[in-house]
């Protein structure tokens, strides 16, 4: 087979759409008409029906799918006589996706037509006004999963599209998955769902409901894509091949800069603090400014003089007597003499601030009437120690807004990914940094004078006992946010024996549980809902053991109905148990309301506590139903 195109400054709408979708990978796209007398090209029939099988089973979640022997199988007569399309990243390379696209011919064997039942099928497609001999159908469209989210499933199915749009059809039809939002991905291309059709089906292990597409009313979002593929596939057909080809994978060498590139300044934490009135902090200043690391110099000290005159009298607003105030507060000094430069050598950043007692003063001033000035200060006296910065991330940054403590023991021995991106403030310039690195940045650039210490080999049994009495004190209370179960037993065995309070949110329907160690000493670990457990039970566990055991902690008859589906599909469908954003955000408010109340003496005893937003959002729960609109 040859390719019909090397796509450069004459590229089609479609090639450049593609290319868009699809980005730099080149993919090489079989066209293939599989003959109904079963001739042609057995090799190519088996990698096809292999690869649909393989991805459909999907380790495990369609166990009809596979044969005993561990292949896999998915021989459909129906592939006899209808168009198959695959692509690969080389002509000769493994196939990567594939669709199937059936025409009329074999009308007879179509999954919808079986799926309804004949009489129903027909009689659909007589509402609809479509003969059934102008009804073509698309079906099992499949990614490798390391093809998946480039647009290669988006431009097989705008080609199988646009084939049956050249070859005649008037309308198409097909079943579509529901699970993963496969009928969605099909109503973006002009498909709508058809009502009454919707039923579980054992062998995909889902809901399934039949998809009708009439081509009269266009291809939706990818009308554009599919008319112009349509004008090509007889091309495509001809020469049984087509290539997208972006010049971005052209095997160049990278540019100077990007080759070996890597973060320099991962391991990175700590902000460099110089207070000009010291001589020795003035000659290192000129320094670092005179070195070229510094990207970017900020100082508004004039406007956080303005603030804090005002913090201390919100009566004083005339601009002369704030001006006056504020030249009593430099006491003859230079502006640039007075206060502190917090260096950040992961960002280049110089940035001068207020002195630290001024400095807290002004940042917390708008907790007042909440938090008064007497409590803000016994919340600066206390160290807060936080295992897991993952979750934990959400509970360090809000303590730190919040004032909930001048010190920190962060530990966590996790480097953040890309998939932490969706629940964890931080940036793609973070992946690969340590989770308690990330968090202690972010909480020096909210108060570069804060004290933070961190564990980046998280706890362990050498390092536990340091992180609850040494370095620089005894923590004040724990918040345990980890997924490791010998950690969370033996963190609450030390804060039982030293009297020190926990404070964990599970990220699962608000709920937050709290155990008050510095008033029940005797109080069982995790409210007794693992008997009598000790850490050293927790060294060898299989994956069942553990999951059997986080549920146990979570208690399993109080989680909500999505995270108790989940458990099952770890491993298999899903790569760890799901989090979202507004939930670990959440429960950093509810750590952090109960931590203020702990370290102040309110209220705030021992259990579990369920702030559940979908039961709050309830309509019953509205307080202004029946109002006016």
């Amino acid at each position: 087979m040859t390719d019909t195109n090397h796509y450069g400054t004459g590229e089609s709408m479609s090639q450049q759409i593609g290319q868009q979708l699809v980005g730099t990978p080149q993919w090489h796209v079989t066209a293939y008409l599989a003959s109904c007398d079963r001739n042609g090209d057995p090799a190519l029939l088996e990698s096809m029906r292999e690869l649909r099988a393989r991805i459909l089973f999907d380790h495990g979640r369609r166990p009809a799918f596979a044969r005993t022997d561990g292949t896999h199988l998915d021989d459909q007569n129906l592939d006899f006589g209808a168009w198959h399309f695959i692509a690969r990243r080389e002509p000769d390379g493994p196939p990567l996706g594939y669709i199937r696209l059936s025409t009329p011919a074999t009308g007879d064997l179509f999954q919808s037509r079986a799926y309804l039942g004949a009489s129903r099928y027909e009689e659909l497609l007589r509402s609809e006004g479509v003969a059934v001999g102008d009804a073509f159908e698309h079906s099992r469209l499949v990614v490798e999963h390391r093809a998946r989210k480039l647009g290669l499933g988006l431009y097989l199915n705008g080609l199988a599209i646009a084939a049956a749009h050249h070859l005649g059809a008037k309308a198409m039809i097909g079943t579509s998955g529901t699970r993963d939002g496969q009928d969605r991905f099909h109503e973006r291309f002009g498909f709508r769902s058809m009502p009454g059709t919707r039923a579980y089906v054992e062998q995909y292990t889902e809901d399934v409901v039949v998809m009708f597409h009439r081509v009269a009313d266009g291809a939706g979002q990818y009308a554009e894509l599919v008319d112009q593929l349509r004008e090509e596939f007889p091309a495509i057909a001809a020469a049984g091949h087509a290539r997208l080809v972006s010049d971005l994978s052209s095997g160049r060498p990278a540019p100077v800069g990007l080759a070996n590139a890597d973060c320099a300044d991962r391991g990175v934490w700590q902000p460099v603090l110089f207070e000009p009135r010291r001589t020795s902090d003035v000659d290192a200043l000129t320094a670092l400014l005179a070195s070229g690391d510094v990207r970017e110099v900020h100082d508004t000290i004039d406007e956080q003089l303005t603030e804090l005159v005002r913090s201390r009298e919100p009566a004083c607003t005339d601009p002369i007597e704030i001006q006056r105030k504020k030249n009593d507060q430099l006491a003859g000094l230079d502006a640039w003499e007075y206060g502190t430069w917090a260096w950040y050598p992961w960002s280049q950043r110089l940035v001068h601030v207020l002195p630290r007692e001024e400095f807290r003063l002004v940042r917390t001033d708008r907790n007042r009437g909440k938090i008064e000035r007497p409590e803000q200060r016994r919340l600066l006296g206390n160290t807060i120690g936080i295992i897991g910065l993952s979750v934990g991330n959400s509970a360090a940054v809000t303590f730190a807004l919040e004032g909930i403590g001048g010190a920190y023991k962060l530990a966590d021995f996790d480097e953040f990914s890309l998939s932490n991106l969706n629940r964890l403030r931080a940036g793609v310039h973070h992946l690969g940094v340590n989770k308690a690195v990330i968090s202690a940045r972010q909480m020096f650039e909210i108060d570069p004078y804060l004290d933070i210490e961190i564990y980046r080999d998280g706890l362990t049994e050498h390092n536990i006992a340091d992180f609850f009495t040494g370095g620089n004190g005894p923590i004040d209370l724990l918040v345990e946010e980890c997924d490791t179960p010998w950690v969370k037993i033996a963190a609450r065995e030390h804060a039982r024996e030293l009297g020190i309070p926990v404070v964990m949110d599970c990220n699962d329907r608000g709920m937050l549980d709290i155990e008050r160690f510095d008033h029940e000493p005797d109080r069982p670990l995790l409210h007794g809902l693992l008997g009598d457990v000790k850490s050293v039970d927790m060294l060898e566990l299989s994956r069942e053991d553990r999951v059997n055991l986080i549920l146990a902690m979570v208690d399993a008859d109080r989680i909500s109905p999505e995270l108790a589906a989940s458990f099952g599909q770890i491993g298999r469908t899903l790569s760890s148990w799901p989090q979202l954003a507004s939930g670990v955000a959440l429960g950093g408010a509810l750590t952090g309301e109960a931590a203020r109340r702990i370290l102040l003496g309110l209220p705030c005893g021992s259990g579990r506590f369920y702030t559940d937003l979908e039961l709050q959002l309830r309509p019953e729960r509205n307080t202004a139903a029946g109002s006016a609109r």
